[in-house]
């Protein structure tokens, strides 16, 4: 019996036979009908379905009743609460609804249901449960796992390719170290030019600090002595003019004749225009200035260019050893007759 598969009327069957008050005795009633319910055109089938609707107490709905409104719904038949107006209601009417139901529901019984595929048909994937054999064969199908690859393939997100850095580019480390030789040089230009200003700072200290040391001491003007011995009067004869005292003293020694008289004495080297230096001119015998042309006889008289006057002299006699002595503080111009002093001059 366990191996039989049971059909729709053997469910109902056993249902009103649970469901009926007197237990067993009624079960051969529940039976008759049963059977006679395959022809569908039969309409005393009918009051068939009203005792089981009667027969619930409390108005809770019956097996069979849950059957028929299980198969009216998949059929597409008439909804469930039917069965509860006919009871309200015996008008003859309404009845013919129920019958409507199993005229649809007959052709249902002639084919045997499967447990398994009212199990299915009642989780539909909707439900979480056990899977039945055929679901597994059907989720264990080959197409299952390449969908589920196909879903981890979308899943999968390939990132993108980093950015390649700069030191990694062509031609970077040239770049890099041309770089690193350019910093070098201006490193170098810079420690260059900072030492540059460090030497001029201490040049300029070094000129303050002198400077400072120089302020400190007095400002003399070291000359030569004004009076100066320059040799006995035989040492200078008639006619010549000595240069040798020129360079350190600034006088000609002069022996020539001067109105009539032979005399000795001491030229100042000084042209009296602007003050420029005079040269004497041995072949022409006079004093030629070399900044504006003035020229002197031997004696110092003026004769040419735009000196005023004729030469100074200064204050020559002779010295207690018998040597000339020329004192250069005192001076004798001509033009004011200074050239008649004794002082001036060394009579032969």
């Amino acid at each position: 019996m366990a191996d039989k598969k049971l059909t729709v009327a053997e469910i109902l069957a056993a249902a009103r036979k649970a469901d009926a008050p007197g237990g067993a005795a009624d079960a051969p009633k529940a039976e008759t009908p049963a059977e006679a319910a395959p022809p569908a055109a039969d309409k005393p089938a009918a009051p068939a379905a009203k005792k089981p609707a009667a027969s619930g107490g409390g108005g809770r709905p019956s097996v069979a009743d849950m059957m028929a409104m299980a198969r009216g719904d998949k059929a597409g038949g008439a909804p469930a609460p039917a069965a509860p107006k006919e009871k309200a209601a015996p008008k003859p009417a309404p009845a013919a609804k129920p019958a409507a139901a199993k005229k649809e529901a007959a052709p249902a019984k002639n084919e045997p249901v499967e447990t398994q595929s009212i199990l299915a048909a009642a989780r539909s994937g909707v439900k979480p449960g056990p899977m039945t054999k055929a679901e597994a064969q059907a989720k264990a199908s080959p197409a299952a796992p390449d969908a589920k690859k196909a879903k981890a393939k979308e899943a999968i997100v390939v990132p993108p390719m980093p950015v390649k850095p700069a030191y990694a580019k062509p031609g970077a480390l040239k770049a890099a170290k041309d770089a690193a030789v350019a910093d070098r040089r201006a490193f170098i230009f810079g420690m260059s030019a900072l030492a540059v200003g460090f030497g001029a700072l201490s040049a300029t200290a070094a000129a303050w600090t002198l400077g400072t040391v120089r302020f400190m001491f007095p400002n003399i003007l070291r000359e030569p002595p004004s009076r100066f011995s320059v040799g006995t009067p035989d040492k200078f004869p008639p006619g010549q003019v000595e240069e040798r005292f020129k360079a350190q003293f600034g006088v000609w020694i002069v022996n020539t004749e001067y109105n009539g008289q032979q005399e000795i004495f001491a030229l100042k080297s000084v042209c009296t225009h602007l003050g420029c230096t005079p040269n004497w001119l041995e072949a022409e015998q006079k004093f030629k200035c070399p900044c504006h042309g003035s020229g002197f006889y031997k004696d110092g008289i003026n004769f040419e260019g735009p000196a005023p006057r004729p030469l100074e002299r200064y204050s020559i006699g002779i010295a207690s050893d018998g040597s000339i002595e020329v004192d250069k503080s005192r001076t004798y111009q001509q033009e004011m007759g200074a050239w008649d002093e004794p002082t001036s001059f060394i009579p032969v």
